[in-house]
């Protein structure tokens, strides 16, 4: 039987310098030309699950309680939980080894059912403002926060994880694994002037170890 091949619905123009074969995923970890942001990061093969229950109080997802309010986020060792609405959450793994899939039926892995994307470094959110209205710098809410609408006119899950009044920091976002070419496309046109380059996952983890740090 041959080995199976899981397949980011991300592709780059660029091919990246430095890979890893992960989990049956080929994970880019840096490219040869990253330049100085902002960037554009595939996360695609990180694992991504969603959790649906009328009393969502009741579970703590990698030990970690479901926050209250939709639109609350909690980061905790490298999992991202986002409450969504009342009977909803999304949880993200964002590094290190990927727990075991939660036996519970109320958790449900949407990983390749969607595209996993970071958008972050300087003038990030000039870029933002050219796809979306939505308000991922609102000074009434603390990073990291959950928005839900449209991006680039796709229904998106999009947490902001950090932000700057000077247009630096950054989002990551999932939709619909058909939208993935269309989606980069589109950022990656709108960024152009901004000298927006793809990057690897090196990348990512770096940009993620100075908000923990």
């Amino acid at each position: 039987m041959a080995d199976i091949q899981r397949k980011s619905p991300v592709q780059f123009p660029e091919v990246p310098i430095q890979t890893e074969i992960r989990d049956h995923w080929k994970v880019a970890l840096a490219y040869d030309d990253e330049g100085s942001g902002p960037y554009l990061v595939d996360l695609s093969h990180k694992v991504r699950l969603d959790l649906q229950s009328a009393n969502l109080a009741d579970f703590r997802p990698y030990d970690i309680p479901v926050p209250e309010t939709p639109g609350q986020c909690a980061l905790e060792n490298g999992v991202l939980i986002n409450r969504m609405n009342r009977t909803q959450a999304a949880i993200w793994q964002l590094t290190g080894i990927p727990g075991p899939m939660p036996e519970d039926p109320a958790y449900t892995d949407v990983s390749e059912a969607t595209v996993f994307l970071a958008l972050f470094g300087p003038n990030a959110f000039f870029i933002t403002e050219k796809l979306s209205a939505l308000d991922f710098l609102d000074p009434g809410k603390s990073a990291p926060f959950l928005l839900q609408g449209p991006f680039s006119h796709v229904p998106c899950q999009i947490v902001t994880l950090e932000k700057n009044a000077d247009g630096n920091g950054g989002i990551i976002f999932t939709c619909s694994r058909g939208y993935g070419h269309a989606m980069v496309h589109a950022i990656m046109e709108a960024g152009q002037e901004f000298g927006i380059r793809p990057a690897g996952e090196n990348r990512f983890n770096h940009w993620l170890g100075t908000l923990a740090g």
